[in-house]
């Protein structure tokens, strides 16, 4: 008493060692935590915290959990943001000369998970390292359960690019140097995503460099297209350095680091992919409802993380678009071949994650007879795809190793009962090795000897009861009961007595014992040695698997486009390189799939860089502005991914960037208000959209007074639509009436709306666009729609009439004042003598803003005819 045993010593050496994690400290067949680990884990795991005897401190907390129970309770823990170290028993108790050797063999964090349980099949599991060298942010994103390593950089001063990929990432971990972790975990806060500070020096270009060039044996990084980009090689450094620390293996499925540069693709910021919902929905942030949940008709894991990666990347390049096109129309017009070939994928594995696994280790038996029955299916496969007539998919594969001869390996050395662990024997057949099978022959005959032994003792006794069995403590036995203790022969020796029985043995029964057990413990080692030799041969071809893997996830995606494009009647997309969107008959393609059949109403779009350039669409509420303008990105954002589209044809001009300026809501953890927060995404629009872009806005300017948020809108609308400054195409819904007068005076501005027809107090949507603008804005009849009491809405059309005509009669007042009139547009002074008289001349009933403003732009016209004459 008084003093800590040796193991407690253990396990403090080891915690010290690993502070920032709870530690499951494997003793026997639990992982137990103690002290604050303890404390924090039951808690969270919700399981029975004891305590033990540990010397002078008295007695300390523990609990534990059971080893083949712990992937679950793992996720728990990660789940809440922790770190895991795994404490292992790293030799065999029976042969330790005093205290068991432990080792951390395995760090578990949220950014560095491959155990399959621990992970979602169809979304990529992401670190991100960040680092800072001289101007420039450098970004490494890796998944380590699927071997993607990507890197990038660019100006430390576009630090709205930052905040746009930590969104499209949306990495579980990021890794920071010490001295930017407070700048990155303001960013980070936005995200779910655990940040790590680790040390400065492991974001040191040169040390970072160096430890990739020995990882990927290279002399220079030239071949990746980083060789220098200082710091996006600082960042992958980093991220490969964590990788090593907490995985403690080689890694060599991180075969390769991907160079991208921000313009190889259509960029997405936070709103645009918030508003158009791409991958998952506002309000219940789940995929149902999304443009995700409508395409992924993908049958394997791989396909469908690919899938997201292409649509929350859109492509840019006309030459790569065409080509995903090609292989899409190729499944879309042989419906056979996409059937069968589709069927064919059903039985593939997560070929990505298991090579992850193979490599830093874990892979197990039954995972490896998956592998060879998937690469039993290519020869099948590809000689689907190798046709003349579908030459784009022929050309896809026609170069692919199949690994013949590691498939035929895989399939006839593993048995297809073959168990979880690589520890547990029975995992090979008959005839894969001379010395395993003679184990087996050696075990099965002392095993068929103990099986006759019951039936003849029972013979040779007389006892009925008389039992034979086993157990790990004491071995074979023979059970008898207490009433038949008098008939045992003599040659019987006492091995355990129970309350109503004795436990014997014999010689003989011990001679098989021994020879039973001991072919089973060298069957079981050598099973072992003869894993770990096979898995050694898998990796040897893991250049090829890994492609193979590439290829098959790339074939999912395109098939499943071509299903989608089939069951949901989309047409393939005519790509150019002119400003030219022209869709015929384009549907929305969630809004679609939420209703009945036949209920969409589809709708044209024509916009271009010059007559077509700038669309105010106008109409009520609930009347489908906001559904046609996301279901024109939509349409765009599908064409860029090389998919078809929800259309009857369409005509898409490359487009750099979608902007969406749809809805807002109060930030109140930024302390912002709804006004602030539109504000801050329209001048994000405005500082950085191009002629190349496409704009989505909605209601500019309603979150403020209604002259503060008419006058915004207008010099936005003037702003976007001159060429010299942005020139963009534009898609513009409002309520502001007075902007339609704008289509008179602006060159490649036009009005839409949506047709409504009206019957007495009742309206009804017709979703239709049409050319020309509204100048009514049903409030009170969409209020209607929504229920508000009776009494209200005929107060509300008392209380509109009465302010419609305190406006007209202001107006004529100010004006006869000769005053600056504010109507509902920018002040004007009508001091101008020509302008007074016409505006005079009318009469009160006839001088509302629409006419004031008519006669306003009448009149500069004429100013700016006259200057030039002059």
């Amino acid at each position: 008493m008084g003093q800590e045993t040796p193991m407690l010593r253990q396990y403090r050496r080891i915690k010290a060692e690993h502070q920032e994690a709870i530690l499951l400290f494997r003793l026997g067949d639990f992982y137990e935590m103690f002290m604050e680990d303890a404390e924090v884990a039951a808690g969270i795991l919700e399981i029975v915290l004891t305590s033990r005897e540990a010397g002078k401190e008295g007695r300390i907390p523990m609990c534990g959990i059971p080893v083949h129970a712990a992937s679950g309770y793992i996720a728990r823990l990660i789940e809440k943001g922790f770190k895991v170290a795994i404490c292992e028993q790293v030799e065999d108790p029976k042969k330790a000369k005093g205290l068991v050797k432990r080792e951390v063999v395995k760090i578990i964090t949220p950014g560095t998970l491959t155990d399959l349980e621990l992970l979602d099949e169809k979304n990529n599991n992401y670190l991100m390292g960040i680092a800072v060298a001289g101007d420039y942010y450098g970004l490494a994103v890796s998944d380590l359960s699927t071997g993607d390593f990507l890197v990038t950089q660019f100006p430390r001063a576009d630090l709205h690019l930052l905040v746009d990929e930590l969104h499209h990432w949306q990495p579980r971990e990021i890794l920071v140097a010490e001295e930017i972790q407070e700048e990155v975990a303001r960013l980070a806060r936005q995200t779910s995503a655990l940040v790590t500070p680790r040390p400065a020096r492991e974001f040191q270009p040169a040390t970072a460099r160096e430890r990739l060039c020995e990882h990927f044996q290279v002399v220079s990084l030239e071949g990746f297209g980083c060789q220098y980009l200082d710091a996006a090689v600082a960042a992958a450094g980093a991220v490969l350095a964590y990788f090593q620390e907490t995985q403690k293996a080689r890694l060599e499925h991180l075969a390769t680091v991907r160079t991208y540069f921000l313009d190889d693709f259509m960029r997405l910021d936070l709103f645009t992919r918030r508003n158009l919902e791409l991958v998952r929905t506002i309000r219940e942030n789940k995929t149902h409802g999304s443009l995700l949940w409508v395409l992924d008709r993908t049958v394997t894991a791989m396909g469908a993380r690919l899938l997201r990666k292409w649509i929350e990347q859109p492509l840019r390049h006309q030459d790569e678009i065409e080509e995903r096109l090609e292989r899409v129309a190729a499944f879309y017009h042989h419906h056979d071949l996409r059937e069968e070939f589709r069927g064919l994928l059903k039985s593939v594995c997560d070929l990505q994650r298991l090579l992850a696994r193979l490599s830093c280790g874990t892979v197990n038996p039954r995972e490896l007879l998956a592998l060879g029955r998937t690469l039993a299916l290519l020869p099948q496969a590809k000689e689907l795809l190798v046709q003349d007539d579908t030459p784009a998919l022929a050309e896809q594969v026609r170069d692919l190793d199949l690994l013949p001869a590691l498939s035929s390996l895989l399939t006839s050395a593993i048995r297809e009962d073959a168990p979880a662990g690589p520890k547990e024997g029975n995992i090979f057949c008959r005839g894969y090795h001379p010395e395993l099978d003679e184990l087996l022959q050696a075990s099965q005959e002392g095993k068929g000897w103990i099986a006759g032994l019951e039936r003849k003792e029972r013979e040779r006794t007389g006892i009925k009861s008389l039992k034979v069995g086993f157990n790990q403590v004491f071995g074979y036995y023979i059970e008898v009961t207490k009433a038949n203790l008098a008939a045992v022969p003599e040659d019987y020796q006492r091995r355990q007595t129970l309350a109503n029985a004795e436990r014997f043995i014999t010689p003989e029964l011990k001679k098989y014992e021994e020879l039973v057990l001991g072919a089973e413990e060298r069957r079981i080692a050598l099973e072992y040695e003869l894993f770990l030799e096979l898995r050694r041969r898998v990796l040897d071809d893991l250049p090829q698997l890994r492609q193979i893997a590439l290829t098959l996830a790339e074939l999912d995606v395109l098939a499943a486009l071509a299903e989608t494009a089939v069951k949901n009647d989309y047409c393939r997309p005519v790509i150019t390189r002119d400003r030219q969107v022209k869709i015929t008959a384009g549907r929305h393609p969630v809004v679609e799939k939420v209703l009945p059949p036949g209920e969409f109403v589809p709708n044209d779009t024509l916009l271009d860089g010059e007559k077509h350039r700038l669309q105010i669409i106008t109409g009520p509420n609930m009347a489908g502005k906001s559904t046609y303008m996301r279901q024109v990105a939509l349409i765009v954002l599908m064409a860029q991914i090389g998919s078809f589209i929800p259309a009857a044809a369409a005509e898409i001009g490359l487009v750099d960037r979608i902007f969406t300026r749809v809805g807002a809501a109060d930030d109140l953890a930024g302390g912002q208000s709804t006004f602030m927060v539109e504000m801050n995404e329209l001048a994000n629009i405005l500082h950085h959209a191009t002629a190349d872009s496409l704009l989505i806005l909605d209601e500019i300017g309603r979150g403020t007074s209604t002259y503060d948020g008419l006058s915004i809108a207008w010099a936005a609308l003037e702003y976007l639509w001159d060429p010299e400054k942005i020139g963009a195409r534009t898609l513009f819904a409002t309520h502001y009436h007075e902007l339609i007068e704008l289509e008179k005076y602006l060159p490649g501005v036009e009005n839409l709306n949506v047709v409504v027809a009206k019957k007495d107090e009742k309206i009804i949507f017709l979703r239709k666009i049409m050319p020309g603008g509204s100048d009514e804005s049903y409030g009170i009849e969409v209020a209607r729609l929504a229920g508000l009491p009776k009494t209200l809405l005929d107060r509300a059309g008392t209380i509109l009439a009465g302010l419609e005509a305190k406006e007209e009669k202001n107006v004529a007042r100010r004006i006869a004042e000769k005053k600056p009139v504010l109507l509902q547009m920018p002040l004007f002074h009508p001091g101008e003598e020509e302008l007074t008289k016409e505006l005079l001349a009318l009469k009160l009933d006839e001088i509302t803003p629409r006419r004031a403003l008519e006669l306003l732009y009448r009149w500069q016209e004429r100013l700016t005819r006259q200057k030039k004459e002059a």
